[in-house]
């Protein structure tokens, strides 16, 4: 590891801490980010960044501009968003907004950016541009859109764009990349079957089942991945939620009868698939038996493609500091989201975990869950992975 470098950050590991917490103790649900981005921008100010708030909403975009001659620019991107997750750690820090959490580590990338910031702000040895970007609601609402919708990539160019996320689970000290897809476009879909209803004691026969049609759509629904998707192609369809008739009227056959859930997978091709034949085979159940179907599908990320020429800087970065051993470049796929592929889209970039640890019997809490909490200890690691992007990428002296 640089010693130099970690000498120069982590006599500001405390107080960064502090702002992580402080983050953490009040969390805001995407695009809901005021007090967050507020302090972003004002820790950015202090030392002397030029600063722009309310790109895409609450996003807040820092530029920093090297001492020695050089056009090129790149983008440093963390997210800022909470969950609706009511939190369990117990921590002095833990959320003061009932039901709202930072259940992902949003609080702790932020916080690794922004002491990022502060020393190249305060170490400009570096030829171009850097550009810090700190984007609202990755979780679901859309905000690396909302970015890009207001001009992200025309407002502050960049020829190539980071990011990073922590995992659970990845000892403290490792990171994980890989080349190609690398995360799962991932949707939200919605079946309504509808028919007549009836009562279910008397007459039955005169109804259109609507239970029956669902129980046929469930069950049918794994014979997409297994017979329509090719057999190396990874996706998955799950069901989250079922509702219709009402417990108080159990001899009543519904009229009206919702499904919803989550699909996944790696390619373009694939969410074409899957949306085209879900849609075919809620519209067949529900005519084979008299009813009809209203089905909708959106996919709020589309899959995370690392490009292979920054992924080889993101890996090297990240050897610089734990060498290679530490580093893993040919992660598994995840069929976990991310909307920062939307930005990879946008422009040549790459995107790598870093390990937020395990206990010493192995065990760990999971990203979305009510215990998880970002590990403060790998806050310096975080930051010095993003200067070591900057001097890959524009020769940080």
């Amino acid at each position: 590891m640089s010693a130099t470098l970690m000498s120069q950050i982590l006599p500001h590991h405390r107080a960064l801490t502090a702002i992580r917490r402080d983050i953490h103790a009040h969390p805001e649900m995407g695009l809901e980010e005021v007090r967050t981005a507020a302090l972003v921008a004002a820790k950015l100010r202090e030392w002397g960044i030029e600063v722009t708030e309310g790109v895409g909403g609450t996003g807040v975009v820092g530029t920093i501009r090297g001492r020695l001659p050089g056009q090129r620019a790149i983008g440093l991107r963390a997210d800022m968003d909470a969950l609706a997750i009511v939190e369990q750690t117990g921590a002095a820090h833990a959320s003061t907004t009932h039901g709202t959490m930072h259940a992902c580590g949003h609080d702790g990338h932020t916080t690794m950016l922004l002491g990022a910031a502060r020393h190249l702000a305060e170490h400009r040895d570096f030829s171009g541009t850097v550009q810090l970007i700190f984007q609202p609601a990755e979780e679901g609402r859309g905000g690396a859109k909302k970015m890009l919708a207001d001009g992200l990539m025309e407002r502050f160019p960049v020829d190539a764009i980071y990011g990073m996320h922590n995992m659970p689970g990845i000892p403290v000290g490792k990171f994980a990349i890989r080349t190609g897809p690398f995360l799962a476009g991932t949707s939200r879909w919605n079946v309504v079957f509808r028919g007549n209803g009836g009562h279910g004691g008397a007459s039955p026969h005169l109804a259109a089942d609507l239970s029956v049609v669902q129980a046929h759509f469930v069950l049918g629904l794994q014979t997409i991945v297994g017979r329509n998707v090719p057999p190396l192609e990874t996706a998955v369809i799950s069901v989250g939620h079922i509702a219709g008739g009402a417990s108080q009227s159990l001899n009543v056959m519904p009229s009206e009868l919702a499904i919803g859930g989550t699909a996944r997978c790696f390619t373009p091709a694939t969410q074409e698939i899957i949306g085209r034949r879900m849609g075919e085979l809620a519209q067949a159940m529900a005519a084979m038996h008299g009813a009809s179907a209203e089905f909708s599908i959106e996919w709020g990320t589309t899959p995370l493609v690392n490009h292979p020429e920054q992924t080889v800087v993101a890996a090297a970065a990240a050897q610089a500091l734990v060498g290679e051993a530490d580093v893993n470049t040919n992660a598994g796929a995840i069929t976990g989201g991310e909307d920062f592929a939307f930005m990879l889209e946008a422009k040549p970039g790459s995107f790598i975990f870093i390990g937020n640890g395990v206990a010493d019997d192995g065990s760990f809490h999971s990203v979305h869950t009510p215990k998880y909490d970002f590990n403060d200890e790998i806050i310096p690691l975080g930051v010095a992975w993003w200067i070591k992007v900057v001097e890959q990428e524009l020769s940080l002296g």
